[in-house]
């Protein structure tokens, strides 16, 4: 109950004689609409009113919400959570009902998967409300998981250069923009290889990113890129968190393929870092949590020298490798 004023109770009445406000006031008293506080002072006219009253909310009637529910929904939809709040079941009404219509009117709509936004537009007419917190709130309280929706989920397209779109090839994934730049710049000059090995399409992962984007890979990608005779290879900086994407990616995409490190790169920055008088310092706060399954693509002691850098508290970046650098072959490793 809300608390209000003598006052305010009398705001439209204040011109009128003391007697008729204090009918109206009675009668509100007597409706059951206000109840005084008692423990508020009298107002000192006879006769008297207190000062402060509470204003008690008509109990609504929810009998029609509830036939509906239980006669007029779409069995798609488990009512048990409205039947039990029907007062929530007032303010989502209109949300359920557009599911429910769509459930059962529109039901083979759902044979064709579309994006999220625009199956919520379908259903609500609004692209964004199955994004929202509002979308996730109502199929919970229905019950019901975005999978029979049927939809999928649109993540920044990639960026990607193809030198060629014969199949089968040797895709690279790069996680930063400065080697994706760099090798495009070198694959358009008319060289074929890098590092000896024969790349066909680059693409640019963007960092952390990239894991987000090949979740719909299957969707979003080149026909020529899924081909399952197609190599996939990833490098990224040697560093904690370049080794964390990359086991990322790997368990995102395990359902489709396989992705390697781009071991002749890695081992061209291993040897080149040999050379740099001080590796930089590893950014603070990394994730460290790494599987160990990068270092079984290198042998023993390759793997050790990558291991004592990360512990050292330093990385070596991907931009250590230039242009030159792609022209030559590293040594041969044991993977």
């Amino acid at each position: 109950m809300k608390k209000v004023s003598l006052e305010e109770l009398l705001e439209k009445w204040e011109r009128d004689s003391y007697e008729s406000q204090y009918r109206y006031v009675m009668e509100l008293i007597d409706t059951g609409k206000i109840k005084p506080v008692k423990s508020s002072a009298g107002n000192g006219r006879k006769p008297a009113l207190h000062t402060q009253y509470w204003l008690v909310e008509e109990k609504q009637d929810y009998s029609a919400w509830e036939e509906e529910l239980l006669y007029r929904t779409d069995t798609h939809i488990n009512v048990e959570y409205y039947l039990r709040h029907l007062d929530m079941y007032d303010k989502d009404r209109a949300y359920v009902r557009r599911l429910s219509d769509y459930l059962r009117d529109q039901n083979g709509l759902l044979s064709v998967p579309i994006s999220r936004n625009e199956r919520s537009f379908e259903i609500w007419g609004e692209e964004k409300f199955l994004s929202g917190g509002a979308g996730r709130t109502i199929l919970s309280r229905c019950k019901i998981d975005e999978s029979v929706l049927n939809v999928y989920f649109t993540a920044e397209p990639f960026a990607y250069f193809a030198a060629h779109r014969d199949v089968p090839q040797k895709i690279l994934i790069l996680e930063n923009k400065d080697p994706f730049f760099g090798m495009r710049r070198y694959l358009l000059e008319g060289n074929k290889r890098i590092l000896g090995e024969k790349i066909g399409t680059l693409i640019y992962g963007a960092g952390k990113r990239v894991v987000s984007s090949f979740r719909e890979f299957a969707i979003s990608a080149e026909p020529y890129m899924k081909e399952s005779g197609n190599e996939l290879l990833y490098l990224g900086d040697l560093d904690y968190e370049g080794i964390v994407i990359y086991e990322t990616l790997v368990q995102t995409f395990a359902p489709s393929g396989t992705i390697r490190p781009f071991v002749p790169a890695y081992l061209a920055m291993l040897n080149k870092g040999d050379s740099v008088k001080s590796l930089p310092l590893s950014k603070e706060h990394q994730n460290k949590n790494i599987t160990g399954s990068f270092f079984s693509f290198f042998d023993e002691q390759t793997a050790g020298r990558m291991k004592k850098i990360l512990e050292s508290g330093r990385y070596i970046p991907q931009e250590i490798l230039n242009t030159d650098d792609y022209r030559g072959v590293p040594c041969n490793t044991n993977s």
